[in-house]
């Protein structure tokens, strides 16, 4: 009799210990249903309105702050349903920015250091210029991985089928990080897998994109590759003619990437002269042009580049940042002779 109370016993423990199994992969499954749905809903509603909310803004560093502080968690919901990839671009080409901007803080301070003979400061500012180079490249590099996996190789031959603007622009996000990460692991002078024939196959893919429709950014960022990488510009073209196109295209639209490709295009070549003239252009078109509504964000970013460029002309060559109110101007202008009465003669 006991023998049967035992065995009751016991299949009375294993049912209740498989009940208990099914009831906890029952919550497992529900569980894993409401977190794919409220990815699916994130990933759709980030897409779908707080990237176009942000690039109607004119706040670079709130942009910065909320790629860095999202990212981490709109990504985690690639654990549970699709992974973020187009969502991903914009977000690791805005965090790339944030490090971009702190190893132009450090090299500034770098310049200072040097400018005030102080070796020791100046070494240690470019040793932290180049770890902030390095997160950068790492950064740029994840938003080029993930605009492979949602667009395909952009070096495939075929361009990719785009659903909407904001699908094309994102193509074009992708496209700056692959090329902001060859940048960057340069300036870091260390690899950290970034492809070095990136600048190349970034400059073919931009013909996937209307250069008219996208404010002369895709001539632009192509004629850079040719004006920085040797034997890529085809015979009887010009960067610098490009260059100067996408320019004049970027402020009619009243978004002017182009002046940045410019700058950065003259600044490999060293040709401060051309920089001072890309700079005073973008200054004065700034007063006679608006930034467009839909796309102010990557004007202001645009505008921030060229600061930066005419910070570090300043800091070079007298020890501080351009001056406030004196963008596009610089420390060596010819001023206007101030007209003076000479007193004597009402004497």
């Amino acid at each position: 009799m006991n023998d049967f109370r035992k065995a009751g016993s016991g299949i009375r423990g294993l049912v209740a210990a498989v009940g208990a199994s099914l009831v906890l992969t029952g919550c497992g499954a529900v569980n894993h249903m409401i977190y794919k749905t409220t990815g699916d809903v994130m990933q759709g509603f980030s897409r779908n309105h707080t990237v176009p909310y942000l690039l109607e803004s004119d706040d670079l560093a709130m942009g910065c702050s909320m790629s860095e502080a999202t990212a981490p968690l709109l990504m985690s919901f690639g654990r549970v349903t699709r992974e973020p990839d187009q969502l991903a671009v914009m977000l690791y080409l805005s965090a790339g920015g944030c490090a971009e901007e702190q190893a132009r803080e450090h090299e500034l301070a770098a310049e200072r250091a040097m400018y005030s003979m102080n070796a020791g400061e100046a070494q240690d500012a470019m040793i932290r210029q180049k770890r902030a180079h390095t997160q950068a490249a790492k950064r740029y590099l994840k938003g080029w991985q993930h605009h492979h996996a949602h667009y395909g190789d952009p070096d495939g031959g075929e361009c990719p089928k785009f659903k909407d603007d904001l699908d094309e622009f994102i193509y074009l996000a992708g496209l700056l990080s692959g090329l902001q990460a060859l940048n960057a692991q340069i300036q870091a002078s260390s690899s950290i897998g970034v492809p070095f024939n990136t600048g190349s196959v970034v400059g073919r893919a931009t013909q996937c994109l209307d250069n008219k429709k996208w404010w002369g950014a895709p001539m632009g960022l192509r004629a850079t590759v040719w004006a920085m990488i040797p034997g890529t510009q085809p015979e009887g073209e010009d960067a610098f003619e490009r260059l100067a196109i996408a320019s004049k295209q970027g402020e009619e639209a009243g978004v002017r990437l182009g002046h940045v490709f410019h700058a950065i295009a003259a600044v490999n070549k060293n040709d401060e002269a051309l920089i001072k003239s890309v700079i005073r252009d973008h200054a004065e078109s700034l007063k006679n042009d608006s930034s467009s509504d839909q796309w102010r964000f990557v004007d202001a970013m645009a505008s921030n580049m060229l600061v930066a460029i005419s910070d570090r002309l300043w800091v070079e060559n007298t020890g501080h940042r351009t001056p406030i109110g004196q963008f596009g101007s610089f420390w060596d202008d010819q001023r206007a002779p101030v007209e003076t009465m000479d007193l004597d003669d009402l004497l």
